[in-house]
């Protein structure tokens, strides 16, 4: 059956753990030697492949998945119905691991006119032959392949070998062998792991609360699709854990934010794929009043906020977002921020935050944000060595204002903004005071296309002020950016300290 949208009706599910992985139906290794080290997984019955592309590595086929997408950048703030679909489109996407060298070959069924392979940062040059697109990977990456322009594209993740498999009979262990399951909402509680297996597709959502070492690993997939909005509460959902592991695992069609933490202490999240984040309000990686948490060697592909800290008022708006380390990720981001602090700000501070080496291929409104409407302390932030990918034609933003709008297809030269650091009350805003944004460092930041994108800075007023920013080694088309006039940014009347430096 063809992957399909949510269903906006209501859903009853059979519970259904610990499903145990059968003979010959597991993960398969390449033989050979170095050249071989792949390992593929399989594709689970009723999961229809893609139709755009098939793929190959080291020889070895990739089941080719499914995805829905957004198609063009329309919004509503949510308005009781869900999007509708021809705002829409499918995108595929394959996985596999690998510790070393592969060769990757990928028959498109379109016909090939141009073929770009993001980020261009990693410097892969396909050849073309025909139909088919051919390259070298030298080590795990998560990249995208777009075939005469960015729709319908091939997301391919590959990650590294596996270690430290939990075994199906570990009775702390809720584990989902490969094939397609249908468990609902899963409920952990402390010392117990999710472990969804490569070629596994799991209907369902993972939820705790006051829980402590908490696991969710594997290579499978976390599918949302079947919930309603409001009901899933997205792929992963953890309010007030500690000592917290999210390693691996492919999250597809959340009904609301994606992958979320509330609350949360000492939190690693690595080498995550989201993608099919087409809904309203379908926000990526949203760490709210945590600290300690590292995000790393992962993938974004969301409709709105691609990987944003928020301090949200409420139970846990006592506690400061801080100690965030967001490395080494790929954002493709259809409508909102990619990398943002913000718009809720309801936190005593958002401190220690460091936003590094990290690919924007593709941004809607702003690559990197601090959107400040409450009464943190914003400080000791840092946006370093980051590389933001400027198409030359791009579809503009725009809000729906009525149901049946639709939205023309027409690109522009529209250009999102590279940097916006603002204090201001947003409709987002619930405490009556503001606050301050301070010592602020973007150092090695590169952007690449024809335009030059705006950036603004500035504050509320000489009480709450935007100060000491440091923009370092600012590159835009190739040129080192001295001044705020050369880089197009408008610095405001409540903005102090802002100084553009060459190293």
């Amino acid at each position: 059956m063809r992957y399909l949208p949510t269903l906006i009706v209501s859903v009853v599910f059979a519970v259904g753990i610990a499903a145990h992985t059968k003979a010959g139906d597991g993960p398969q290794r390449a033989a050979g030697g170095k050249e071989d080290a792949v390992t593929t997984f399989p594709g689970p019955a009723g999961e229809e492949p893609s139709d755009d592309f098939e793929v190959r590595v080291n020889g070895k086929p990739v089941f080719v998945y499914r995805a829905r997408v957004s198609a063009v950048p329309l919004n509503q703030v949510w308005p009781g119905y869900q999007r509708p679909l021809d705002q829409t489109e499918l995108a595929s996407f394959a996985y596999w691991d690998m510790s070393g060298p592969v060769s990757v070959e990928i028959a498109s069924k379109r016909p090939l006119g141009e073929v770009a392979i993001r980020p261009t940062s990693f410097g892969i040059r396909p050849e073309l032959r025909g139909d088919r697109i051919s390259f070298r990977l030298a080590e795990p990456r998560h990249l995208t392949v777009e075939v005469n322009g960015t729709h319908h594209a091939l997301h391919l993740f590959a990650g590294p070998p596996e270690q430290n498999i939990p075994s199906p009979d570990d009775p702390n262990v809720r584990y989902f062998g490969p094939g397609v399951h249908r468990p609902g909402r899963i409920v952990l509680r402390s010392n117990e792991t999710v472990y969804v297996a490569g070629g596994a597709v799991v209907y369902g959502s993972v939820h705790a609360t006051g829980a402590e070492n908490v696991t969710i690993r594997g290579r499978g997939i976390i599918d949302v699709s079947p919930f309603p909005r409001g009901d899933g509460g997205g792929a992963i959902r953890l309010s007030d854990c500690q000592n917290v592991t999210i390693d691996g695992v492919v999250m597809r069609d959340p009904d609301v934010w994606c992958c979320s933490l509330f609350g949360c202490r000492k939190a690693g999240i690595s080498n995550v794929k989201l993608i099919g984040l087409w809904r309203y309000n379908a926000d990526g990686i949203d760490l709210c009043n945590s600290q300690d948490v590292t995000v790393r060697d992962s993938f974004v592909r969301s409709f709105d906020d691609s990987i944003v800290l928020k301090g949200l008022k409420g139970r846990y708006d006592d506690r400061p977002v801080s100690g965030i380390r967001v490395r080494r990720c790929v954002i493709w981001n259809d409508w909102g921020r990619a990398m943002e602090i913000g718009a809720e700000t309801c936190a005593p501070e958002i401190r220690d935050v460091v936003f590094e080496d990290c690919d924007v291929i593709r941004t809607c409104h702003i690559a990197m944000d601090i959107q400040h409407g409450d009464r943190a302390t914003v400080e000791d932030i840092r946006f370093e060595n980051i590389r933001v990918e400027i198409d030359d034609e791009a579809y503009q933003p725009r809000i729906q204002r009525q149901r049946d709008e639709k939205y023309g297809v027409e690109k522009s030269s529209y250009c999102p903004a590279l940097l916006v650091l603002v204090i201001r009350k947003n409709y987002y805003s619930k405490d009556p005071q503001r606050g301050r944004i301070r010592d602020v460092l973007v150092k090695d930041v590169v952007v690449t296309g024809k335009h030059v994108p705006r950036s603004s800075i500035r504050g509320h007023d000489e009480e709450h002020l935007v100060e000491n920013v440091g923009i370092e080694n600012l590159r835009i088309g190739g040129r080192i950016i001295a001044t705020a006039e050369e880089g197009r940014f408008t610095v405001g009347e409540h903005a102090r300290n802002v100084q553009f430096r060459l190293q």
